[in-house]
């Protein structure tokens, strides 16, 4: 076999036995998604991008402060319920964040996302 007459079919083919491939798998690519940091909060908006913990993010919102009551307590029920009360505090949308230490992503379901994209942002 000749590596030059190899087609890029066989090569991943080859690279996936010694468990390595050329595609990196990034699920939440294009969907909105709630993600929780180690250090930076917790934030919500589109993942564009994504690298190990790294996380780039579209019209991105910093969720300072969530109710879930009466569904629940945990970012879980945010991203499927979305923010309920008046003790939620979401701040006003970034066009562009990047975020380098991203421990949780949770994709938000269509009503979480409307939720939060449509909440007031807080002001002093």
């Amino acid at each position: 076999m000749n590596i030059n007459d190899m087609t890029i079919g066989e090569a991943k083919q080859i690279a996936s036995m010694f468990g390595t491939t050329s595609e990196h798998k990034t699920p939440h690519i294009g969907k909105k998604c709630i993600i929780r940091t180690y250090a930076s909060g917790v934030h919500f908006g589109e993942i564009i991008d994504q690298s190990g913990r790294q996380v780039e993010l579209k019209n991105a919102r910093r969720l300072w402060r969530w109710d879930a009551a009466p569904n629940g307590i945990s970012l879980s029920e945010i991203a499927i319920h979305g923010p309920t009360g008046d003790r939620s505090r979401i701040c006003q949308t970034v066009p562009y964040m990047t975020i380098l230490d991203a421990l949780e992503i949770i994709p938000t379901s269509d009503v979480a996302t409307k939720m939060i994209e449509n909440y007031k942002a807080t002001t002093p």
